[in-house]
């Protein structure tokens, strides 16, 4: 069989193991994080509420401050996890955590105003959170 196709213009296509695409995707999700934070606070008076103890009227009490913390340290660990847990528990810490953020973030459209800036990366970060989920769902099953 002989085709038109000129030598080198074909993509190798390689394999991604489900691991490395889901630590991949908490990496991702910890960056949007980070540039939404980061962002936010050029938004008008978010400096001036922080530096008055609270955020969208929720007082900045050090339980929040620690839950907050705790939020937000999960993607950093679970890049970590993602690659090292065994396939079965790796699969079910990425799907529970995963359906907690979306549910966090889903939570935090009850709380304060809405800004461009949020809604876009609020759409993002559930964008990755969906992916974390529908990868671990989906993880390949090994024939035996």
């Amino acid at each position: 069989m002989t085709t038109n196709r000129k030598a080198g213009t074909l993509l190798e296509d390689v394999y991604v193991n489900v691991k490395i695409k889901l630590s991949g995707l908490w990496v991702a999700l910890m960056f949007f994080y980070l540039y939404r934070d980061v962002l936010g606070f050029m938004e008008p008076g978010h400096v001036e509420d922080l530096l008055a103890g609270e955020l969208a009227g929720i007082p900045m009490t050090q339980a929040v401050l620690l839950g907050s913390a705790v939020l937000m340290a999960i993607p950093s660990i679970m890049v970590f996890l993602s690659l090292a847990l065994k396939a079965k528990a790796n699969r079910w810490a990425n799907i529970i955590l995963g359906i907690v953020h979306i549910v966090i973030l889903g939570g935090t459209f009850f709380v304060g105003e809405f800004s461009a800036l949020y809604v876009f990366y609020a759409l993002a970060e559930l964008a990755l959170m969906v992916l974390i989920v529908w990868h671990a769902w989906k993880w390949p099953l090994v024939e035996a």
